[in-house]
């Protein structure tokens, strides 16, 4: 059986298609653009929180490792083997403001205005905001799930090495010290010369120790295991007993040696959590479970709270980029750019004084480290959610 075509003009039917191949290589284009867009504000703000925070390390750590006379390689080495810390400080915040200003100023440039005129939804320019946050956040959990543990244990080593030969580096003046189990009162520091220090302690069966010395001398390490020596001059020491706070003894000595040891600043681990990957440290969190399966442990309710560290801060790039869309369409539609890069470092400095004090309780007050650590994100996501809400409404 022949079927007649002829009715159907040739010329028609490829100017069907022409235009549908070029409906599709423009909206290609317009893809490709903003996904361009979006990764170049994000590198920018990147490198800007890279560089703040640094900067931050340096003051804080760098200056005071140089002005105790720490060897300059080793401070050097020290501030490499923080930069993983700062990339997964830096990464989520970038994605709130470099989207922010990037969405705002296509708002308020009207370029969001020719995708929807090129007949793209909101949803269909939502994808590629939130795929480059889900991406974001990967690589980003890859930095703080391996680089992370590896420059804690490479920087937790060096910082041991430069404590035993810069002792002074630990021991600031006029500065109150927890060293483990024990606290210790530092007076004036000059040199290698420690004036009116004050050691308290309590010995294994409870009993309490008060150290105190008019002068010490800093020498090095003498043995394995051993951090600093303090060469004390006319210091007395006096030992409350457990049972009977009444009941003390006093002892004078002329000269007293006291060594502070590695162990003093260990949690009882081999490995910190933060020296961990979380497989690792989960299994670690699993077995202190089982020994002690019902009890309340400090211990437990802390590394639990690195274990959901781990993954509450490099994906909270996803929960930006989902609230940066919601806002930049609500509320960029003049000065966009400026409004981005204003609202985004304000909810950052937000969502950054939350995520500490989330900390503080979980370590100070003993609350849920679960609701703890991931409450920031997730008021980021409900306030998205419902900023989205009156977008589809508009």
């Amino acid at each position: 059986m022949k079927v007649n075509l002829s009715f159907l003009n040739n010329s028609k039917i490829i100017s069907f298609f022409d235009r549908f191949k070029s409906k599709d290589i423009g909206n290609r284009i317009l893809i490709k653009y903003l996904y361009k867009e979006l990764l170049s504000y994000f590198l920018v703000c990147f490198a800007f929180f890279f560089v703040v925070f640094f900067a931050n390390t340096i003051l804080l750590i760098g200056e005071q490792l140089l002005s105790k006379h720490a060897p300059f390689l080793d401070v050097c080495r020290i501030m490499f083997y923080s930069t993983p810390q700062i990339i997964s400080q830096s990464a989520p915040f970038a994605t709130l403001v470099g989207f922010l200003m990037c969405l705002g100023r296509m708002v308020s440039d009207n370029e969001i205005l020719i995708f929807r005129a090129s007949g793209f939804s909101f949803r269909t320019i939502f994808r590629p905001v939130i795929i480059l946050g889900i991406m974001i956040s990967l690589a980003s959990f890859l930095v703080n799930d391996y680089f992370l543990p590896l420059g804690t244990k490479k920087y937790n080593q060096l910082m041991t090495k430069i404590s035993r030969s810069t002792p002074t580096v630990i021991l600031e003046p006029n500065s109150v010290k927890r060293l483990g189990r024990s606290t210790i009162v530092i007076g004036d520091v000059v040199g290698d010369i420690v004036s009116d220090i004050i050691f308290f302690s309590k010995t294994s069966n409870g009993h309490d120790n008060i150290i105190i010395a008019k002068d010490s001398v800093l020498t090095d390490a003498k043995s394995e295991g051993v951090l600093m020596q303090l060469n004390m001059d006319n210091a007395v020491l006096a030992s409350i007993a457990a049972d009977n706070k009444n009941t003390y003894d006093i002892l004078k000595s002329d000269k007293m040696i006291m060594n502070i040891f590695d162990s003093v600043f260990s949690t009882g681990f081999s490995l910190s959590p933060r020296e961990m990957t979380f497989i690792d440290l989960r299994k670690e969190i699993q077995d202190m479970k089982k020994a002690n399966p019902h009890g309340r442990d400090y211990k437990l309710n802390a590394w639990l709270m690195e274990y959901y560290k781990k993954f509450a801060r490099p994906f909270s790039s996803i929960f930006f980029a989902f609230l940066a869309f919601s806002i930049s369409f609500l509320f960029a539609k003049h000065n966009g750019l400026t409004l981005g890069l204003v609202v985004g470092i304000l909810l950052c400095v937000l969502y950054w004084a939350m995520d500490i004090s989330g900390q503080l309780l979980v370590i100070r007050v003993e609350l849920n480290s679960f609701w703890c650590i991931w409450l920031p994100n997730i008021l980021v996501g409900v306030i998205g959610f419902i900023l989205s809400l009156f977008l589809v409404k508009k």
